[in-house]
């Protein structure tokens, strides 16, 4: 049985528990027993129901590019889970220059932070704070980062993720499954949007959009992919930049990742024809310690790896340490690619927002 399978099983009999008390949190904010804030900017949050990965950060990205694109001065606020800051406001960047590391700010927050030129990244446990300074700051259009829980903030689109290979997992509340909230809560979204969407599996996305289309008629479901953009590495300056590897790159590789479902990664790998000699998973959000390298260290050399093959965003966390591994470092850049309806309806959305009276 796996790990997660054994600890919902212990903790099924919790779960209505737990569902009972997402579902007084939600009717109290919308009773308005508890109060939330509305800004005088469009709020576009992007979510999920269940945990772990969705794609929300390659979603972020892509929304923001977008959002720039036509105008827009977005700003992303984010709880910065993971980071060690503990500030009411935690500026990981200006828009300008990146002030807070991966340890300080969280690995997603960082990564935000140095692949999104001129879009201020905050954090803050309230994110109405940060949310305050980025207004103050000049921007017209608020990007909540894992936003779809956060209820004391309103929005005005609720984008809520499924990743295709995961769905809803195993459909039941936490404890005892993947849900962080009752499937009634997606009565809150605008738009559902199906992520990780490629040939193999889109019979399995459409089966799912239409369950979802036959429980929530009025919310519209959208198709993303996600595709390999390049390699990158950490340069000598710190930063993680586009890189051509080169003839290493037909070398035998020792493949990494600390994120929620990084089967997923190593499958991407495979796919991408990259010549896989072993591969360690690690825990979301993982923290590299001297030791915990030194054993993957170990591991690729035991499996006669020539390079080190990981995500970006653990990537980030290496700054300042990939010089000084035996083995060259590398990351795989992902980039959405979505249907142009979806991007078409969100901008149409925010050209016709006005704020409240």
């Amino acid at each position: 049985m796996e790990t997660n399978s054994l600890y919902f099983a212990f903790g099924r009999p919790f779960s209505p528990l737990y569902s009972l008390a997402m579902r007084l949190r939600e009717s109290l904010y919308r009773r308005g027993v508890l109060s939330s804030y509305r800004f005088d900017v469009p709020v576009v949050s992007v979510g999920n129901l269940t945990m772990g990965g969705a794609g929300k950060t390659p979603m972020v990205q892509y929304l923001a590019r977008l959002f720039q694109k036509h105008g827009f001065k977005p700003a992303i606020v984010s709880r910065g889970y993971g980071g060690a800051a503990r500030g009411k406001v935690n500026m990981v960047s200006d828009g300008s220059n990146l002030l807070l590391d991966a340890h300080a700010a969280g690995d997603e927050p960082r990564l935000l932070a140095e692949t999104l030129s001129g879009v201020p990244v905050l954090t803050g446990i309230v994110r109405a704070l940060p949310a305050r300074r980025a207004l103050e700051m000049g921007a017209d259009l608020l990007l909540l980062d894992d936003g779809f829980q956060h209820l004391p903030i309103n929005r005005d689109i609720d984008l809520v993720l499924f990743n295709t290979d995961r769905l809803a997992g195993n459909s039941r509340v936490f404890p005892g499954g993947d849900l962080r909230e009752p499937v009634a809560a997606l009565r809150r979204a605008t738009s559902f949007v199906m992520t990780g969407v490629h040939e193999a599996n889109r019979e399995r996305a459409e089966r799912f959009a239409d369950l979802l289309r036959s429980k929530f008629p009025d919310i519209p479901v959208s198709f993303a992919g996600l595709g390999v953009e390049c390699l990158v590495e950490i340069a000598p300056s710190g930063m993680i930049v586009p890189v051509e590897a080169g003839p290493v790159q037909e070398l035998p590789c020792f493949g990494f990742c600390g994120i929620a479902h990084p089967d997923l990664f190593r499958q991407t790998l495979t796919a991408q024809g990259y010549s896989l000699a072993g591969f360690l998973p690690l825990a979301d959000h993982q923290r590299y310690s001297e030791a915990q390298l030194d054993r993957l260290l170990a591991k690729a050399r035991k499996a006669g790896a020539q390079w080190l093959l990981t995500t970006e965003k653990d990537l980030v966390k290496l700054a300042g340490r990939a010089a000084q591994l035996p083995l060259p470092l590398f990351g795989l850049r992902m980039r959405v690619t979505a249907d142009p309806d979806f991007s078409r309806a969100i901008i149409e959305q925010l050209r016709s927002w006005s704020a409240p009276h």
